[in-house]
């Protein structure tokens, strides 16, 4: 008889089985095996069936949750189709009123408030009240001092016509017959001349409307001879107002400056011939140790405004090595490197004829070395906001003794968020000797009064905040218009597409030839791709920009100078305040993000009143710059491109809604 066969479980049997169950199944199978009498089979016990059955109720109601997971899933996810459906819905709903509300408005107009009308004797105020200075009628023509009687010339062809070169000669003839006449008769003298001395000396007290005489220009006056009416003129030569109460005339040359002998010296010997606008204004303002606010275009000497009332008042104080320990006296705060540096180079040109000690406190330098020569003692520290509060925070350096601190470039230290910083050295500076804020009480001349310096080419709410909890009763003093370019700039604008821009670049540059120029690019990157570019096309190139160190971007700033590089790709690191003279193009690869951002790229041409001109490739991504764009051209008189003057981001200032009357063609929409 043959043994019986092994037994194999299924998988249904292998799946609910626990193991026990199928070992204890396994040895009962084996047992049976083993016996001598093969006839029995074994047969599944009532307890392996129930079993079995309980795991397949099991496993039933395993699925049965499993699907009812699966159709909950599958509802959240219906229910949150529908949610993104219905919100994207109520934003087209949304987006329909909008419009039709803007067509309302555009075709039935808006409700606006009356305006309240104002008198024009309230608006102006005008004053009809002159007085003999205020006079502007006289004519500055010399031919018109004496004016000849009419003559009658009837063969001329016209009656009652004048020639004055006839005139003149028949005027010079009779003199001439007259002088003959007292001669032979023995005159020495003319009668009429005591007569005509003294009508002259009665009409210079009284005032003419229609006198005609020649006064002199305020240049050919003495100090004490200028009125009104001519530092009126003066102003107005110069571009110069004012703002602030007791504001003391400007000087009209270096010798009403009132700057010492020393430091006039200086100034001869580095060659500054005449005085620029901003210094004519501000320099007798620092010496009297006023607060001042200067807005002025770039290049216009403001380094030169406040180093010399700065240096004069160190002058007047003990020297450094006396109380070393209680800081300079002098603190200029600068938001670039580059500009530090520009400061310390224009500063050492007159301090070392006072010897005065300058140290510049800026980033990727050592601290500690910086530590050990404020330690040494110094009378001006020329600093970058943030390395400034650190040295004061980690007690290398006190300001003890400061009371005059220079803010060159206020708006873009704010801008690139040394806020903190400097209101931080604001606060470290001793406040016991700011100036009363009466303007009216007097100062004390025994006292020494802390004298606060801002420069900014624009007036935004952040350095407004600064001046009026720092400064007291500023004296305000603006050059042209803020935020404006000169008028030395020729600004040319093309409008291209992406591509062609760079081949275009190499042609204005071929175009130059040996002449330096700095094109400005908007990102690190693009700046080494264009040096890379066109160092590879052959031209003599450096990059200045904020990723290089210090020691590099320095390297470079000086073989530019130096004429070892005729062109200079650059960030905005250099857009502002950095002075490269001898600079007559300047390249806008790409258009600045803001206006006042290109106004101080295209100010790089025009240092010390030289002219310059600005080219700016202009592409269709620049839409949020156009409206400001065109009016810069416009006002400058330049040339305004006829895409840009067509296109719509020109003729709006972005985010506004244009309001103008229904057009023929126009759609109107209705619900």
């Amino acid at each position: 008889m043959n043994p019986p066969k092994p037994v194999f479980f299924t998988k249904a049997q292998r799946e609910h089985l626990s193991l026990q169950r199928r070992l204890e199944y396994l040895r009962r199978s084996n047992d049976t095996a083993n016996n001598t009498s093969y006839s029995h089979s074994v047969k599944p016990s009532s307890d392996s069936y129930d079993f079995r059955d309980r795991e397949r109720q099991r496993e039933r109601d395993r699925e049965s949750d499993r699907r009812n997971r699966e159709r909950e899933r599958e509802e959240e996810a219906k229910a949150r189709e529908r949610a993104r459906l219905d919100k994207l819905a109520e934003r087209e709903r949304e987006k329909e009123l909008d419009k039709l509300a803007a067509v309302k408005k555009q075709y039935l107009g808006s409700k606006k408030p009356k305006k309240r009308v104002i008198k024009p004797s309230e608006k102006f105020r005008f004053s009809f009240d002159w007085e003999n200075t205020e006079d502007t009628s006289r004519d500055m023509n010399s031919l018109y001092k004496n004016p000849h009687e009419a003559q009658l010339l009837f063969d001329r062809g016209f009656r009652a016509g004048m020639d004055r070169r006839d005139q003149k000669k028949l005027a010079a003839k009779n003199e001439e017959m007259r002088e003959e006449i007292r001669k032979k008769e023995g005159v020495k003298e003319k009668p009429e001349e005591a007569a005509v001395q003294r009508l002259k000396e009665a009409a210079a007290n009284t005032y003419d409307t229609f006198d005609m005489r020649v006064d002199k220009h305020w240049s050919e006056k003495k100090l004490e001879e200028m009125t009104e009416r001519d530092w009126r003129f003066f102003r107005e030569d110069f571009n110069i107002s004012h703002e602030g109460s007791k504001i003391p005339r400007p000087m009209r040359s270096w010798s009403e400056s009132k700057l010492s002998s020393e430091l006039l010296k200086g100034v001869e010997r580095v060659g500054y011939k005449k005085p620029s606008p901003l210094q004519l204004a501000a320099i007798l303002l620092g010496l009297q140790q006023r607060d001042v606010i200067g807005i002025a275009e770039t290049g216009l000497g403001k380094t030169a405004a406040f180093v010399w009332p700065m240096l004069s008042y160190i002058s007047r104080l003990p020297p450094s090595e006396e109380n070393e320990a209680e800081g300079p006296y002098t603190v200029v705060m600068a938001p670039t490197r580059e500009l530090a540096q520009q400061f310390e180079d224009e500063t050492m040109k007159f301090a070392h004829y006072l010897g005065i000690k300058v140290v510049p406190i800026v980033g990727d330098q050592s601290i500690e070395e910086q530590r050990f020569r404020i330690r040494q003692g110094c009378e001006v520290v020329i600093a970058m906001p943030g390395r400034l509060l650190d040295c004061l925070e980690r007690r290398y350096a006190v300001l003890n003794q400061c009371n005059y601190v220079v803010l060159d470039e206020a708006d873009r230290m704010i801008d690139t968020g040394f806020e903190p910083q400097v209101v931080g050295v604001l606060d470290a500076v001793p406040s016991s000797n700011l100036k009363p804020e009466n303007e009216d009480e007097e100062l004390d001349e025994k006292r020494i009064y802390r004298t606060t310096y801002m420069f900014s080419a624009t007036m935004p709410p952040a350095v407004e905040r600064l001046a009026r909890k720092y400064l007291r009763n500023p004296a305000v003093v603006t050059i042209g218009t803020a935020g404006k370019a000169t008028d030395l700039i020729s600004q040319h604008v093309i409008i291209m597409k992406e591509s062609d821009k760079f081949p275009r670049l190499q042609k204005l540059l071929d175009d130059l030839g040996d002449k330096t120029a700095i094109v400005f690019v908007n990102t690190k990157k693009n700046a080494d791709a264009i040096s890379k570019n066109l160092d590879k096309a052959g031209y003599k190139v450096t990059t200045l920009q904020g990723g290089r160190s210090q020691e590099q971007r320095e390297i470079s700033l000086d073989g530019f100078r130096a004429k070892r590089f005729n062109v200079l790709v650059a960030t905005d690191v250099a857009g502002r305040g950095i002075d490269i003279p001898d600079v007559a193009n300047v390249i806008n690869y790409d258009m600045a993000n803001s206006i006042e951002m290109y106004t101080h790229h295209i100010g790089r041409t025009e240092r010390a009143g030289k002219t310059g001109v600005a080219t700016t490739f202009l592409t269709l991504h620049d839409t949020d710059v156009f409206f400001d764009l065109k009016r810069m051209l416009v006002q400058s008189g330049s040339p305004v491109p006829p895409e840009l003057a067509k296109h719509e981001a020109s003729k709006f200032k972005p985010g506004t809604i244009p309001d103008r009357p229904p057009r023929r063609n126009d759609t109107v929409f209705a619900h």
